[in-house]
């Protein structure tokens, strides 16, 4: 129905591929709006790569852009993390562009299904989890037992750290999907009442401008929102990684 809100995060095929193991792996509407988001990252950063050694504007773009992931990852991690830079920067101008192409009209917002975003955070946990026994072996399993504390109260620090930290990829993808999600409903709501109070003609028409004004300031705190949402995943997993180096607190 197109007056259905939920209409829009509907999953449609586009064309039939072969099924691997049962399950089926057809290209469809969120898969082609993911590679128009990878697709778009590498021509924005095709662009910026200038190399000139006085940057115009587009090369400045960029070069803040890198400055901005770099310190970020310093700040929160340490210098010793610059190693994760390139996954970071990816993760932060993947999920930045998906929102930002999911706000036109007729677009699909590819962060707006959980199962995105729940790949994306169970990648980013398997990363701190595979990047620390690598670097730690097993001592690095200790970030459940804070170190100088009393006996007994271990038997209760450690079940929570253990759930704190089963915890982050839920958080992590819920966090990404909810947002996304309850912003384009909103979106459509305001959408469909505008579209009511305008066919109905008489005074009604005159009232339409109340839902038009509070759908301008919503699209506009959707795009805030498409920016603080890649900023929350990608400095979130800067903290996550924290756990990789600083296994002794």
């Amino acid at each position: 129905m197109a007056n259905d809100p939920m209409q829009q995060f509907k999953i449609e095929k586009i064309f039939d591929l072969p099924t691997i193991a049962g399950h089926d792996i057809s290209f469809t509407n969120s898969s082609l709006w993911m590679a128009l988001t990878a697709l778009g990252v590498m021509i924005f950063f095709a662009l910026t790569a200038k190399g000139k050694l006085i940057p115009g504007r587009m090369q400045s773009l960029g070069e803040i852009s890198h400055e901005f992931i770099a310190n970020m990852l310093k700040d929160t991690t340490g210098p010793e993390a610059i190693k994760f830079f390139p996954y970071i920067f990816s993760i932060f101008f993947f999920i930045l562009f998906a929102n930002l192409l999911g706000m036109n009209p007729y677009a699909f917002t590819s962060t707006s299904h959980l199962a995105v975003s729940v790949a994306l955070a169970l990648f980013t946990i398997g990363l701190v989890v595979v990047a620390g026994i690598v670097k730690n072996g097993l001592r690095w399993f200790k970030i459940f037992a804070p170190a100088g504390l009393p006996l007994p109260v271990y038997f209760l620090i450690v079940p929570i750290e253990i759930i704190s930290f089963l915890s982050r990829p839920v958080t992590l993808s819920v966090r990404l999907f909810a947002n996304m999600t309850a912003g384009h409903v909103m979106l459509k709501i305001f959408a469909i009442f505008i579209a009511y109070l305008m066919s109905s003609g008489g005074w009604k028409i005159f009232a339409a401008i109340v839902p038009i004004v509070g759908t301008t300031a919503i699209v506009a705190l959707e795009f805030l929102v498409a920016g603080l949402q890649a900023f929350v995943f990608a400095i979130l997993t800067c903290v996550y990684l924290n756990d990789v180096y600083h296994v002794d607190h």
